[in-house]
């Protein structure tokens, strides 16, 4: 979805629209835009960048404080119109999914394109927002096409096209690659996609260990990962490959916020609580800890799991002294929110 949590704001407050508007905590201490309108975005205002600073260069635009809850209704309506063309919905966050829909257009003899304007236009009709959509033969190009347009974009990239397609892009379009690996293919004279896929695969993994191969799949446009759909498990997690490699905290602790309200949205779908929290984290150089609490009683709001996630993060990573290119929020023990809960004297980490 464009600006998810902005527009939802803008649709819902006719005053709003055509301002420039962020969803953002406050300006103090950590407070971060979740979200910026593209009328704020002329200004420079982007996501994840620290509220002050988006004040500072915008001092006309309108902050809004986020509704979670309501941006996890919102979320609900829109997966349920994309249940309704396939079971194979991989949620990424609440405002953005990965869809397989192989057998819907070979059973409805369509072609994806006409496939994706439906869906797009059901979605304008039934949450009177905006979306942009990328549909290619892996979610990797899928993802960079669904970005390149926005807003209300759509990027088709037949088969056959993928390679041509990706080659004029730059390199920091490659997942996993950030400022400190764009700088160095950058010295080696590699400033886009096409020039990584020219490469021996053996030359880049000399110079970038695992990564290299992984670098020289993606340029090739081979990402084997099938989609997943959202299962009701003992678990339920989050998260998210970020474009560039993060080491400061804001973003981070954004997408941590983001992520806590999506796990805590399925946790209410199931009508569940869960005992233990988990961050995940992978550093850039592919490194995955994850670390857990449990805390003396379950959780199951947002804020909880944004808390002891948050925490994990300050007190038990590296970050920020090594910089991340992943991170993920989990819930697990899942358990019924009526069923008697034994007191903990201690609480335990592990």
């Amino acid at each position: 979805m464009d600006a998810f949590y902005a527009s939802v704001e803008q649709r819902d407050a006719p005053e709003l629209r055509g301002k420039p508007v962020i969803v953002a905590g406050s300006e103090q201490g950590r407070g971060v835009v979740a979200a910026a309108s593209y009328e704020a975005r002329r200004f420079g205002v982007r996501s994840a960048m620290p509220t002050r600073t988006a004040l500072r260069l915008c001092p006309e635009v309108i902050r809004i404080r986020p509704r979670h809850e309501h941006y996890a209704q919102v979320s609900q309506k829109i997966r349920s119109i994309f249940l309704s063309y396939t079971p194979l919905v991989e949620p990424l966050a609440l405002d953005e999914c990965y869809l397989d829909l192989t057998e819907y257009c070979q059973r409805k003899g369509e072609r994806l394109a006409v496939v994706a304007r439906a869906i797009k236009a059901e979605l304008a009709r039934a949450v009177s927002l905006s979306s942009s959509a990328g549909g290619a033969p892996c979610k990797f190009v899928a993802k960079v096409a669904s970005d390149l347009r926005k807003p209300n974009g759509l990027v088709i990239v037949p088969p056959e096209q993928v390679e041509d397609f990706l080659e004029p892009l730059p390199v920091e379009r490659l997942w996993g690659v950030g400022p400190v690996t764009a700088a160095r293919f950058h010295q080696l004279g590699l400033t886009c996609i096409g020039q990584v896929a020219a490469c021996q695969p053996e030359w880049l993994r000399a110079r970038f260990g695992r990564a290299g191969y992984e670098f020289w799949m993606l340029a090739h446009g081979r990402d084997e990962r099938p989609v997943e759909p959202d299962r009701d498990a003992r678990s339920i997690s989050a998260e998210r490959t970020f474009a560039l490699d993060q080491n400061a905290p804001e973003p981070v602790l954004q997408e941590l916020a983001a992520q806590s309200a999506e796990v805590a949205e399925r946790l209410a779908r199931l009508g569940a609580q869960a005992r233990t929290v988990v961050l995940k984290l992978r550093y850039d150089d592919f490194a995955t800890v994850t670390r857990s609490h449990t805390p003396g009683r379950p959780v199951r709001e947002a804020e909880e799991i944004f808390s002891l996630a948050s925490r994990l993060l300050e007190s038990r990573t590296e970050f920020p002294d090594r910089a991340v290119r992943l991170v993920g929020v989990g819930v697990s023990g899942l358990t019924d929110p009526n069923a008697p809960v034994q007191l903990e004297l201690f609480s335990r980490e592990d």
